[in-house]
């Protein structure tokens, strides 16, 4: 960045989502606007150089992408950006980063606490309290289980690290197979999936939606895992097949699922999956902690002094794969 002026930067926000906080300190030294839909980001976007994005289910800057006429540099608040991965954009010399780093600590604290909840039979135990019923069961020592992390990047690698110092076995399955990491027992490849799914307890998805990675789990992965097996996606919704899904819970292909992303959010009231007793379930809020929204804004303001003087950005993306590779 060697323009003398300030630089313009596009807020572009989910409708009715309020300004992310800690906005004054960009204020003082850019010229800040903000979107909200399609029509906001087409009169915002001309003379934008820089764009913050935090709607990761935003359709609008495909929509208003002619008006990008002097666009840099995008930052998605989000680790996920699917999204974002159209056409002109692949194709464009705007560069693309993410919030990689933020959520993989309370991501994956949750994935051990969904197992843990799953392995010492919590749910049964949350409805007979509500029905004052006392029922002594005998319930999984978590010790030892096999877990299988699909997608062993940051945030597969945090999982990993934690299941591990709890005592239970992760494999990881990435792009480049490798026995030497310090986090997993084993990483395999990806054309090893279906190889590997017969062998674990818990199966974690932690990948990017791609057109790779969509419609991943379905009816042929499920009749691949154990019977006993759980699945627990933190990932994207639409990398599983939520109709495959419930018939391999309905049938006994698999013994449960705990769930923080779906195919269609907010699941709606009447879906099967609400009163499914082996299924555990959240609103889309594995990695949000109490502080997140300023998280993110600081560290969008980190790589945007970064990029104001000229230097490298972190985060990067590579928008062919569409997901932020190693630091």
């Amino acid at each position: 960045m060697t323009q003398q002026s300030k630089p313009v930067v596009t807020v572009l926000t989910a409708p009715g989502e309020q300004q992310p906080p800690g906005m004054d300190a960009l204020k003082a030294r850019a010229e800040v606007r903000f979107a909200c839909d399609e029509q906001t980001l087409r009169d915002t976007l001309p003379g934008t150089d820089v764009m913050m994005v935090t709607d990761f289910r935003t359709e609008a800057l495909e929509a208003a992408w002619p008006c990008a006429d002097k666009l840099q540099w995008i930052h998605a608040t989000s680790a996920g950006v699917d999204a974002l991965m159209f056409p002109g954009l692949i194709e464009s010399d705007v560069v693309v980063t993410n919030a990689r780093g933020i959520f993989d600590r309370t991501i994956a604290e949750y994935v051990l606490c969904t197992i843990l909840m799953f392995a010492k039979d919590f749910p049964n135990s949350i409805r007979l309290q509500h029905r004052h019923e006392w029922k002594h069961r005998d319930t999984e020592r978590a010790e030892g289980k096999q877990v299988l992390v699909v997608g062993a990047g940051s945030i597969g690698r945090q999982i990993g690290r934690l299941v591990r110092a709890a005592g239970l076995q992760p494999h990881g399955i990435a792009r480049t197979p490798r026995h030497d990491d310090p986090d997993f027992v084993a990483v395999h490849g990806n054309d090893d999936l279906f190889n590997q799914l017969p062998h674990y307890d818990f199966v974690v998805i932690a990948a990017p939606l791609t057109p790779q990675t969509e419609g991943l789990f379905d009816h042929k992965a499920f009749k691949a895992m154990r019977n006993s097996a759980r699945l627990i996606n933190i990932g994207r919704g639409p990398i599983v097949k939520t109709d495959d899904l419930i018939v391999a819970l309905e049938e006994g292909e698999i013994a449960g699922a705990g769930l923080d992303v779906f195919e269609e959010e907010p699941l709606p009231k009447g879906h099967p999956l609400w009163d499914m007793e082996n299924v555990i379930m959240t609103a889309h809020m594995a990695g949000d902690f109490i502080g997140w929204k300023r998280a993110l804004t600081d560290q969008f303001l980190e790589n945007f002094d970064l990029w104001h003087k000229g230097r490298d950005l972190f985060n990067l993306v590579d928008k062919r794969l569409g997901y932020a590779g190693s630091k």
